[in-house]
């Protein structure tokens, strides 16, 4: 018997042990190859789509049958039970919660109706439901609601989609922001579909094309999520007012070189200004903009699934998934992490609530002034301080997420408004004083919505009813949302 033989037949528990061994070694790594190829060949597909997709197509399901795993985190979206400190996406009365906001914008539409967006998935039954848009509105309103909104600009052309009646264009616009918005249909790349963001970019010297993806990452949400206005009273051409920067005093400037008005307060009469959301701007401002990060990297982290790595297109505060936002960057823990947003959140609003409370009573001793025989000229410094504090109190509210974007600079802005507010206030106090009016002006009982409602004029039951109305007679020919 050779010696080979021979260590067999005594050690043959070992050699099997290690014929298994190799077998399993083997197996394993074949099965491991073959997951591989499969990833790969999955990955490959994910760029091939199952069906072509036209130039224009609105429908969020057609993009969906090439990218399922994109539109049912897309299809998430729907929920609405998400609800943090000052956010998420279940519905919130603004003005219930902060009654003062009705008096802030006596004469405006939103003092009528302001509540939180639910998200993009219920951008077009919002936009219809509320009581905002019982007021005569243009196309315009609709530019940031809707899929069907890039196929209308591409075929009507910008300017006259703008001008058009918003109630005459609402039978066209019936699928929800989504994949459209934001992805070429044949290349999936990202791209600008609103003209406004290219045209304020080439007003200073910028081109859009030379953007890297990181930075279209965050300007795909940019075309939206800024401040604008409508530009000419019969054009209502969108525009985002950059020209002199985008800081609240820059934009501010902006305006008035261009001597715009938003509407002119129902109790003060002062011509004032309306901040719509200036997220983009703001979040420029903040260390996670400084440090690199994208909207798309806090608000739609990537996933795996199967091995495939994806974007998660279920757009939500980040709070709703600490661990697949936060954490992936930082390692403090989940409670840690949104105790610190809170704190900033919280700090951010106690300033608000002061501006908002010397804005109040600056409007309402206007109003004293007025009726006590006080001269424009007498009023107008009056004006132009209410107008400026106000303006920088609704840069810093209006913005979703700002004081968490920006801590440091929606505390600036907000002190500056108080400043502005309380100046108002003392110049006012001479004022009245030598118009022989008591001082402290007495204030009203607005503790609430309804109340604030009253007091500035609303008939909400009578607006209720012409909502109901305008929805039977109207809304209802256009079909339901394509959600």
């Amino acid at each position: 018997m050779s010696g080979d033989q021979t260590k067999f037949t005594q050690k043959p528990l070992f050699y099997w042990m290690l014929f298994i061994a190799t077998a399993v070694v083997v197996f394993l790594i074949g099965l491991f190859g073959a997951s591989v190829l499969e990833r790969r060949s999955e990955s490959y597909q994910l760029l091939q789509p199952v069906k072509p997709i036209a130039d224009w197509e609105p429908s969020n399901a057609a993009w969906g049958e090439n990218y399922p795993r994109e539109y049912e985190t897309y299809r998430a979206t729907a929920e609405t039970t998400f609800a943090s400190l000052h956010g998420g996406s279940a519905t919130i009365d603004a003005l219930e919660r902060y009654p003062r906001l009705v008096v802030l914008w006596a004469g405006y539409a939103f003092s009528r109706d302001y509540k939180q967006g639910r998200g993009h998935y219920h951008a077009v039954e919002d936009i219809r439901n509320t009581l905002r848009t019982n007021v005569p509105q243009p196309g315009t309103c609709w530019s940031c609601k809707s899929t069907d909104v890039p196929r209308l600009i591409n075929k009507m052309g910008a300017a006259e989609f703008y001008k058009a009646k918003w109630e005459d264009l609402g039978s066209e616009v019936v699928n929800n922001i989504g994949c459209q918005d934001c992805h070429d249909p044949k290349t999936m790349n990202l791209r600008i579909t609103r003209p406004a963001l290219i045209e304020a970019y080439q007003r200073q010297g910028k081109k859009i094309e030379e953007s890297t993806h990181q930075q279209m990452r965050s300007q795909v949400c940019a075309q939206c999520h800024v401040e604008y206005y409508f530009k000419g009273k019969q054009e209502k051409y969108l525009t985002f007012p950059w020209d002199e920067g985008s800081t609240a005093e820059q934009i501010q400037a902006y305006y008035d070189k261009v001597e715009h008005v938003d509407w002119v307060h129902k109790i003060s009469g002062a011509p004032m200004l309306k901040a719509q959301h200036p997220d983009w701007e703001i979040f420029q401002m903040g260390i996670h903009f400084q440090r690199g990060l994208a909207c798309a990297d806090c608000h739609m982290p990537y996933r795996s699934e199967g091995g495939v790595k994806f974007t998660n297109h279920k757009i939500a505060s980040p709070l709703e998934n600490v661990a697949g936002s936060c954490q992936v960057c930082h390692r403090e823990s989940e409670k840690a992490l949104i105790d610190n947003v809170q704190e900033r959140q919280e700090k951010v609003r106690q300033l608000a609530g002061m501006a908002e409370d010397l804005l109040v009573r600056a409007h309402i001793e206007t109003r004293v002034a007025l009726d006590r025989g006080a001269t424009p000229e007498q009023i107008k410094p009056v004006y132009q301080l209410i107008r400026q504090a106000q303006w920088r109190w609704d840069f810093v509210v209006a913005s979703h997420g700002g004081s968490f974007h920006a801590p440091i600079e929606c505390a600036r802005i907000m002190g500056n408004a108080i400043e502005k507010a309380a100046e108002a206030r003392t110049q006012l106090a001479g004022l009245l004083g030598r118009l022989g009016v008591e001082l402290p002006v007495a204030m009203p009982d607005i503790s609430t919505k309804a109340k604030a409602q009253r007091y500035i004029g609303l008939d909400m039951a009578r607006l209720e009813a012409e909502k109901a109305d305008f929805k039977a007679r109207v809304i209802s020919t256009w079909g339901e949302p394509a959600l």
